[in-house]
């Protein structure tokens, strides 16, 4: 029997963190097969929030591919082909019911999956699988005891796939946080690029007209940006409506002092 264990995910990206927990279970001979099972549709996630499905895909190949153990640690689309969304437990069924006889499931699962665990659907049945469980830095993991097993030796990162779309987002540099192929194909594709969050920004701005942390955030990302003008606009915009913004008033000197450096002639006095 080959042993499998399967880490559900969104995988919105896949980066080092993913990879680096699919390379320990294998090599501490957890399993024979590590599989990133790529959610198309999270009960818990709006599918706004979600890069395409085969997007998200493509990524988590390039990133497994390019692990330590390419033959031992790979990408599923199974869960495409079930019903949206998905739940694990269906998944779990149908793998059982299709590979039973040659494949033997595990789960690996982070602590903060774990701690809502009985809010999934068939709870109970899940926990009939061997579940192996990373924690979180510095916290313990207390429920479900005797039922689950705790990786307490298992290489964690101190950044998430949120962290890693918003600073995507906000222009910054993730190199740490990805694999180069992934970082690439990211970049290529446009996923969660700067202007995509100043339109999601301006979007809001619009339902939201007063709200002074959208413009500081939108006039933030244009100063990372050079788009002196814009940003400027946007930190007086929130002036206007709290002249008390500290952070606002700061950005907007410093707008001010770039513009005064770098245009100070005779048409800009």
């Amino acid at each position: 029997m080959k042993r499998v264990m399967l880490y559900f995910g969104s995988f919105n990206p896949v980066h080092k963190g993913h990879i680096a927990l699919a390379e320990y279970v294998v090599e501490q001979g957890l399993c024979d097969e590590a599989v990133l099972v790529v959610s198309p549709q999270s009960p818990y996630k709006r599918a706004a929030e979600l890069a395409p499905e085969m997007d998200r895909f493509e990524m988590a190949e390039r990133a497994c591919a390019a692990s330590r153990l390419p033959e031992r640690i790979k990408p599923s689309v199974v869960e495409f082909l079930l019903p949206k969304p998905s739940y694990t437990i269906d998944t779990l069924r149908y793998l059982t019911e299709n590979h039973g006889a040659e494949m033997e499931f595990s789960i690996l699962m982070g602590a903060d999956q774990l701690e809502r665990l009985d809010g999934w659907k068939e709870y109970e049945k899940i926990l009939e699988y061997p579940i192996y469980v990373y924690p979180r830095h510095g916290e313990q993991v207390g429920r479900f005891a005797g039922r689950i097993t705790v990786l307490e030796d298992a290489p964690l990162q101190d950044f998430s796939s949120t962290e890693v779309r918003g600073r995507i987002e906000r222009g910054e540099d993730v190199s740490q946080m990805l694999d180069a192929g992934v970082a690439e194909y990211i970049r290529r594709k446009g996923l969660w690029s700067p202007a995509a969050r100043k339109a999601a920004l301006t979007a809001q701005i619009a339902a939201e007209p007063e709200n002074t942390e959208l413009y500081t955030e939108r006039g933030k990302l244009h100063y990372r940006l050079n788009e002196w003008g814009a940003a400027l606009n946007d930190f007086n915009r929130v002036l206007q409506l709290d002249d008390s913004h500290a952070e606002a008033r700061q950005y907007a000197q410093m707008v001010q002092e770039i513009l005064e450096f770098r245009y100070k002639d005779i048409y800009n006095p």
